[in-house]
């Protein structure tokens, strides 16, 4: 008897790309990170970020004091004494990074103590003087990078700051002539009509210091700078004396 043709066998079609099982997709590129896995890593994950705080969106860490935190940005706004919104917020920054700034000595103190004198066996063994030193290179490039931030800050402040008062005397030189010019008309003088926003007591104690000045100015060149009669008739003599004569 004779064996029966098998029945052929269809080729498979070739997948298509969305096809493919959804565990290709899904899966890990080797060889890259995918972060903590385990409960003990993902716990020292997050110490990690919030340990030194010089990233964080809050300025002040759970353990530093509120009260020397404003006390400190009050120093700010008192030496720069900001006028326009603009200036309060490169005013905030200056201070929010340098109180940042101001942490990290004390970090890294901390680093090299718990380096230095563990409280245990196991603790020494967590954290030797190589991690130590790891961690403090990492505060050291926080540390450049707060310091360049508050000096690109501070370049601005004073830029903004030294561009408004500028703006401010040429406008108040501007008010003060024209209140003197009212003035020897007999006229009141508004400066809101001219769209000053200073109050007439301002530009009239503006007016007076020019004044002022201008006096000064002129009794410094008579005092110092200009010489005396006889001085002066004695150096005419003097430069005669010396000229070859005919």
């Amino acid at each position: 008897m004779t064996n029966p043709l098998p029945t052929p066998i269809p080729n498979p079609q070739p997948r298509t790309n969305h096809q493919q099982p959804a565990t290709n997709n899904q899966s890990p590129t080797p060889n890259r990170s995918t972060g903590p896995r385990t409960a003990a890593g993902k716990q020292r994950s997050s110490q990690n970020a919030i340990t030194h705080g010089l990233t964080s969106r809050s300025p002040v860490l759970a353990t530093e004091d509120p009260a020397a935190y404003q006390q400190h940005c009050r120093q700010f706004l008192d030496e720069y004494r900001p006028a326009t919104p603009t200036e309060t917020q490169l005013t905030q920054e200056l201070a929010d990074t340098a109180w940042r700034l101001n942490r990290v000595p004390a970090l890294e103190a901390a680093l090299l103590d718990r380096a230095a004198n563990p409280p245990t066996e196991q603790a020494a063994i967590g954290f030797d003087i190589v991690d130590a030193h790891r961690a403090l290179a990492t505060l050291g490039m926080h540390s450049q990078r707060l310091s360049r931030q508050f000096q690109k800050s501070l370049d601005q402040l004073r830029d903004i700051q030294a561009e408004r008062r500028l703006q401010q005397e040429r406008d108040l030189k501007r008010a003060a002539a024209l209140l003197e010019l009212y003035k020897h008309k007999g006229l009141s003088y508004d400066p809101a009509q001219d769209g000053f926003v200073f109050s007439k007591d301002e530009i009239e104690a503006f007016s007076q210091r020019l004044m002022r000045l201008n006096q000064s100015r002129h009794i410094e060149h008579v005092l110092f700078h200009m010489q005396p009669p006889i001085q002066r008739e004695a150096a005419r003599a003097a430069n005669a004396s010396s000229e070859p004569q005919p």
